[in-house]
């Protein structure tokens, strides 16, 4: 991914609210759009590079759980 679209991305939501964000991935989500799949990445990046190990195996963990109920 080119670092002028995270870059973008990032600058985007700086300063979203929490409603915002979560607004911001449920309508992504929601509209199963694939051009919205690499804005669900940065954020998702954006979480691992703030989350600490505790919390990094939470998410491998649901991800995991997640991805056996597809």
């Amino acid at each position: 991914m080119n670092l002028n679209l995270r870059h973008a991305i990032i600058q985007n939501v700086s300063g979203n609210t929490k409603q915002e964000l979560q607004d911001t991935i449920v309508d992504a989500i929601q509209s199963q759009e694939e051009k919205m799949l690499p804005g669900l990445g940065v954020l998702f990046e954006v979480i691992w590079q703030n989350a600490n190990d505790s919390e990094k195996e939470e998410m491998l963990s649901t991800l995991s759980s997640g991805l056996q109920r597809q």
